[in-house]
């Protein structure tokens, strides 16, 4: 079009050059691009949304997890297959982003507002809040997607869609709607009722119950929902003390001294066992324990993975003899579920045979069951034992806690498992009973 061709259809139709001058504009601005934040991982890994203008990069998460299989890095979108039918879901919803963020930019230009990247990522952030409002109807839609986005241990997240299941189970049986204005004293009372009539104990309805706190708490943050009826003191967490072993000095002993030159896989196993009974370092510890962590082969010094704190331990001797055994390195570590395999085998072995009254409320009743000791002995044990003995041995508390990493005696005295008769001989030593 000619210069005088433009000026006269400019005449005729004067919103012809706004039009104009609009899509130059949108030309000249930068374009949002997508990147997935591990993208070599095995493991569904986040979407991140890239934008940069004047020399600024804005990373923002869309709260999206995706296989790396499923992902094109050409396109930056997800690739259209039957193996992932929410491909067209989140690609509208990669490509709603990147309209958000470009035309917030715009926005901020049109109304001669400086162009910040919190000012961005608070457009997108109000632009996410009224999508999952629309999307998120109910504490499960907002559970089941939540669950997906975020980075948890295996466990912790397997127990968090057991909830979602629980729920989903709940919600079919008695035709519930489970919207977020719902989730009050009424829905845990119905809910608590279901679960007992399943037959669940009372820890596991507890845990279950915990974790529809933890949904609501999540909704509330996000704005999703104004109701804080779950924070009613009524409203509780359920639980009971759970009847758990430890194994004495005599017991530990009986272990160490096991011919195992004939079973490499039970002589590792014990070995590992015995290095966590006498530190009691949880199984993610043990797990990450390289030689580097030894000191002068009289100390493990240990950064813990659950609270990030640093624990110093002396070593005994059955540990530094373990340790000299593999050359100053710690046995390789086999799987959690591997290893309370093993143990029980390995406590069989060595005759931990002593029998066991375990009570657990189930469906709101209290049953008892006996078994032999063996078949009680986990990885945790280890931990326990650790604290039981070291208390009986009249370690003082304090330094027991420095080791275990508790931060209070409330929650290191759960850890101590000793029976009547042992806590009788304990006082036998004592001043006041002498």
């Amino acid at each position: 079009m000619s210069g005088r061709d433009w000026q006269k259809k400019l005449i005729v139709n004067p919103s012809f050059g706004k039009a104009f001058f609009s899509r130059v504009t949108k030309k000249k601005m930068p374009e949002a691009t997508f990147i997935l934040k591990e993208p070599k991982s095995k493991e569904p890994t986040l979407i991140y949304l890239l934008y940069r203008f004047n020399g600024i990069r804005l990373k923002y998460s869309t709260g999206w997890k995706i296989l790396q299989k499923f992902w094109n890095a050409e396109t930056q979108r997800v690739r259209e297959t039957v193996q992932f039918p929410k491909h067209g879901e989140l690609n509208t919803l990669l490509k709603n982003l990147a309209n958000e963020v470009e035309d917030a930019h715009r926005k901020l230009i049109n109304d001669k507002i400086t162009v910040t990247s919190d000012r961005l990522k608070l457009a997108l952030d109000e632009f996410q809040q009224k999508r999952n409002k629309n999307i998120f109807y109910d504490i499960v839609s907002f559970a089941e997607n939540w669950v997906e986005t975020i980075d948890r241990k295996k466990n912790t997240k397997k127990q968090l869609k057991h909830a979602i299941k629980k729920l989903k189970d709940f919600k079919q049986a008695t035709n519930a709607s489970l919207h977020f204005d719902t989730i009050d004293l009424d829905f845990y009372d119905s809910f608590k009722s279901f679960l007992l009539a399943k037959n669940y104990s009372t820890n596991s309805i507890g845990t279950i119950i915990k974790n529809v706190k933890v949904f609501m708490n999540e909704a509330v943050e996000r704005k999703l929902t104004t109701n804080l009826q779950f924070r009613n003191k009524r409203f509780k967490v359920v639980e009971e003390q759970t009847e758990t072993i430890y194994l004495n000095e005599q017991e530990l002993k009986r272990i160490y001294e096991l011919d195992l030159s004939n079973d490499i896989r039970l002589d590792k196993v014990r070995d590992l066992f015995i290095i966590a009974c006498y530190t009691g370092l949880r199984f993610s510890d043990l797990v990450s324990l390289k030689r580097e962590n030894i000191i002068d082969a009289r100390q493990l010094r240990v950064q813990t993975q659950k609270t990030g704190e640093l624990v110093v331990i002396p070593l005994r001797r059955y540990v530094r003899e373990i340790l000299e055994k593999y050359d100053g390195n710690p046995p390789n570590v086999i799987s959690n579920q591997k290893m309370n395999e093993y143990l029980k085998e390995l406590g069989k072995e060595a005759k931990i045979t002593d029998a066991i009254i375990i009570s657990v409320t189930k469906g709101g009743e209290r049953q008892a069951v006996l078994h032999p000791k063996w078949k009680l002995i986990t990885t945790h044990t280890a931990r326990r034992s650790f604290a039981t003995n070291a208390y009986l041995q009249n370690v003082p508390t304090i330094a027991i806690m420095k080791i275990t990493g508790h931060r209070t005696e409330k929650s290191f005295m759960k850890y101590i498992k000793i029976s009547q008769e042992d806590n009788a001989n304990k006082l036998l030593t004592h001043p006041f009973f002498s």
